[in-house]
């Protein structure tokens, strides 16, 4: 299974909406067969790659699938059918899928099809693996991560409305990797404007546009904003408050500028995330600023934390990230560290909301 797990991962950044998913076939001896694993949406399923190269010898041999074998018809047929027409005689999962439209019915066919199947091996592995993919089908709502850069004394900028680089080359270059495997990063007004960003996910390559959201209840965000440049990366998503849908000139303007204009009929990011769930995003990186931050977090919807310290030391009048230690929360769990150049990443995942 962890063989089959580490070719999952070379999905990463490729499959979504669909999940990561390897999967080996071993024969009655014990030798590995075949491999496979899912290398873009609407291409092959993992299974069909490993059955594939284990050709006849698939007969009486063990599959193992980080995710139940689907039952159902999509951009590709299901797989279970397929599995057990191979001549599989044990099939080996780490978790259920589920998508309702499966939801273990994949398992059912097998089962009744006469194939020993087991589940629930390195099961947390392979839910991690597919955060967003858990995510999205559990809870309706893309996979959020909370990503923050900040000085060696807990500031994220010099002064109020400053704009303030903190992190190292090495850094940058991980936020990119990241950008590219997210499929939307968010900001709020305030971010907007101050840097102005463009919120592009540079010397990477995707396979999908990188939709940017701004939450901007007074819809403050400038038509002549530097995002409206670079639409061809990705689409520009504006969430308002619901009174801000009355201010016809500034949402015209945005509107002729490029941007989606949504507007959540209560006001929740809840209810925001599950707009953005229902156009097919299934992560999300919420970048700053620090109101948007307490928001999502206060919301009970961050699933990540990623706090990037770096060696600069701002002072007494630099601005705070937050009011409270998100890292020494009881709702934090799995932390872990990693040196970047001069900086360090933490990361962490919320239990509460995973």
């Amino acid at each position: 299974m962890r063989k089959a797990l580490q070719l999952a991962e070379r999905g990463r950044g490729l499959t979504s909406p669909n999940p990561m998913v390897g999967a080996v076939v071993v024969d009655r001896d014990g030798v590995l067969i075949g491999r496979g694993s899912h290398e873009v949406a609407g291409g092959p399923h993992a299974e069909v790659y490993a059955l594939n190269a284990a050709g006849p010898g698939a007969r009486g041999a063990t599959l193992y699938c980080t995710l139940e074998p689907c039952s159902h018809t999509g951009r590709t047929g299901p797989c279970a059918p397929l599995v057990a027409d191979a001549g599989i005689a044990r099939v080996v999962v780490a978790t259920e899928d589920p998508n309702p439209l499966v939801a273990g019915r994949g398992l059912q066919l097998l089962r009744e099809r006469g194939l020993v199947v087991v589940t629930g091996v390195l099961a947390r592995d392979a839910e991690r693996l597919n955060g967003p993919f858990f995510t999205f089908m559990r809870a309706r709502r893309p996979f959020v991560t909370m990503k923050v850069a900040v000085s060696a004394d807990g500031k994220i900028a010099a002064g109020p409305g400053e704009r303030t680089l903190l992190t190292s080359e090495a850094a940058n270059r991980q936020v990119h990797r990241d950008r590219a495997e997210t499929d939307a990063i968010a900001v709020g007004s305030g971010t907007m404007l101050v840097d102005d960003p463009t919120l592009t996910a540079r010397r990477s390559f995707r396979p999908r546009p990188l939709t940017r959201v701004i939450f901007d209840g007074r819809l403050r965000t400038p038509p002549s904003a530097r995002i409206f440049t670079t639409l061809d990366a990705g689409p520009v998503i504006i969430v308002g408050y619901p009174r801000a849908a009355a201010s016809r000139g500034a949402a015209a303007e945005l509107r002729d500028a490029g941007a989606i204009l949504e507007f959540p009929a209560d006001g929740r990011i809840g209810t925001a995330l599950e707009a953005l769930a229902a156009k097919g995003i299934t992560s999300l990186i919420v970048d700053g600023g620090a109101a948007l931050h307490r928001a999502f977090w206060h919301a009970g919807v961050v699933d990540r934390v990623q706090v990037y310290v770096t060696t600069r030391v701002l002072g007494e009048r630099g601005v705070s990230w937050l009011p409270f230690d998100v890292m020494a929360s009881p709702h934090i769990t799995e932390r872990s560290s990693r040196a970047l150049g001069d900086d360090v990443l933490l990361e962490a995942y919320v239990h509460r909301t995973y």
